[in-house]
């Protein structure tokens, strides 16, 4: 279960979002919630009813609290910055991974609530935003998967994976979940697997289903989740061992070459590339967009593919 708001003001704010979240509540459900007791939670009712907002308190054994019958916020109020702050994040979210079907949603209601002349500007700013990353649908976890998995992490709570591998196999799994990445488009979560008895790392688009268990853990000192999931995304195995000397500096490479993707090493004569790949015509015409002079010390096939690389450029050159 998530912490309780600690601040009155906050738990008041959050009593009016589980009033409007269910059609009604108990108070014991209510203080239970809150974090509070009873009689705060008939203060915090009568702290809503002063800033207008109708809260109808049931009395007897079975009482409770809910909202009047057809009480709506009144329309949520933006700045113009605001607004296309929130319309951007959005807009952007949908290209880095986030579900498609909840930001459209929370797209629409945005807009819905929005004064009229406000509202047109935004979906000016929809209709003619352009993108040049392509949307990430396909790799855009369960939200669900994602708030248990982030709350088991916080609250040091294991739980059980339901997986889809690669290849489609489903496999069940008890997860010490360390933490949460978000990485090139895709969310991982890393922890002690105990199915393998090692630190791994999983895409949580592939996780099907996540429920908390009782069990807690404790965090071994030094873990990072981030430098854990770009270290293990990049020994990923492909088919090819690549390493290539750069021609140039150490801080220019890490600007143009990212973690993820190799590793980067001082060398005399230069930065020693070290990575994986699964084509080599792909590596060559990486090396080439790089724009470093370079030096391929394996494997020697690479060599060739540089070479019909150079030789295609010089085609079309000529054209």
């Amino acid at each position: 279960m998530s912490q309780p708001p600690s601040h009155p003001t906050t738990r008041v704010l959050a009593m009016l979002e589980l009033l409007q979240a269910h059609h009604r509540m108990g108070g014991r459900e209510l203080a239970r919630r809150l974090g509070v007791d009873e009689r705060t939670v008939r203060r915090y009712a009568a702290r809503l009813e002063d800033l207008g907002v109708p809260v109808v308190a049931e009395r007897g054994r079975h009482g409770g609290y809910r909202l009047m019958p057809g009480y709506k916020l009144p329309p949520l109020m933006l700045t113009d910055d605001e607004a296309a702050a929130v319309v951007l994040g959005l807009l952007a979210g949908r290209r880095l991974g986030l579900p498609g079907q909840a930001t459209e949603s929370a797209l629409a209601k945005v807009q819905r609530v929005l004064p009229a002349a406000l509202r047109d500007r935004v979906q000016a700013l929809r209709d003619t935003l352009g993108f040049t990353l392509a949307a990430r649908d396909a790799a855009a976890p369960d939200t669900g998967a994602v708030l248990t998995l982030a709350e088991a992490a916080r609250e040091r709570r294991r739980v059980r994976l339901r997986y889809r591998s690669w290849q489609g196999a489903e496999t069940e799994r008890d997860l010490d979940p360390y933490g949460l990445v978000f990485h090139s488009g895709r969310w991982y979560v890393m922890g002690h697997d105990h199915r393998s008895g090692e630190i791994r790392t999983f895409r949580v688009d592939r996780v099907a289903a996540a429920e908390p268990g009782t069990a807690r853990f404790d965090v071994p000192g030094g873990v990072d989740p981030v430098q854990h999931v770009t270290r293990s995304l990049a020994r990923v195995p492909y088919a090819h061992e690549v390493e290539v000397l750069l021609e140039t500096t150490l801080d220019e490479a890490r600007r143009r070459i990212p973690t993820a993707t190799a590793t980067l090493t001082e060398d005399a004569g230069g930065v020693v590339m070290t990575t994986r790949a699964e084509r080599l015509d792909g590596m060559a015409r990486m090396l080439a967009g790089i724009g470093f002079p370079f030096v391929v010390r394996r494997p020697e096939e690479l060599r060739g593919h540089v070479r019909d690389l150079a030789r295609s450029l010089e085609e079309q050159a000529g054209r």
